[in-house]
């Protein structure tokens, strides 16, 4: 059997909802799957000290958070009956608005995909080490705190 290796999640930009409905319609071939859970993490215009945020610039150790997530990802795939399972998050700017994280799950029933979904995003939020500086309309910055 070969040997597993890391995914490249990691995209330049923001993740467009072309490429997000393109993963989606690529398993309406696969007639084992019953269902599909997704999470989008989208960057929001938050206003922090009367500044609103406009983007968010994301920054990552891409080796060390690609092994971390396989590790997250054999875990996942160990604990849950999935069929298939998607990560992809963004590096660099990202407008508020658009989507940062793309989480998708799939198995022969709901609740696996639904479970294994929302465990993921906590992994990730918690483990994998991506950063975001924050952005904000009169163009001063700020690193994101990270919270769960």
């Amino acid at each position: 059997m070969p040997e597993k290796k890391p995914k490249k999640v990691f995209v330049e930009g923001a993740i467009s909802p072309q490429f997000i409905a393109d993963s989606i319609a690529k398993h309406s071939s696969r007639t084992d799957i019953g269902a599909h859970s997704l999470f989008l993490g989208q960057v929001r215009a938050d206003v922090i000290d009367q500044k609103q945020v406009t983007a968010i610039d994301y920054t990552a150790y891409t080796d060390m958070a690609e092994q971390i997530l396989f590790t997250i990802r054999e875990d996942t795939f160990a604990k849950y009956a999935l069929t298939c399972m998607h990560i992809y998050h963004s590096l660099g700017r990202v407008l508020a608005g658009q989507i940062s994280l793309f989480v998708f799950t799939s198995s022969v029933h709901r609740q696996a995909a639904v479970n294994a979904c929302e465990e993921l995003v906590e992994r990730i939020k918690a483990e994998v080490p991506v950063w975001g500086k924050e952005i904000f309309d009169d163009n001063t910055t700020q690193w994101k705190k990270n919270t769960p």
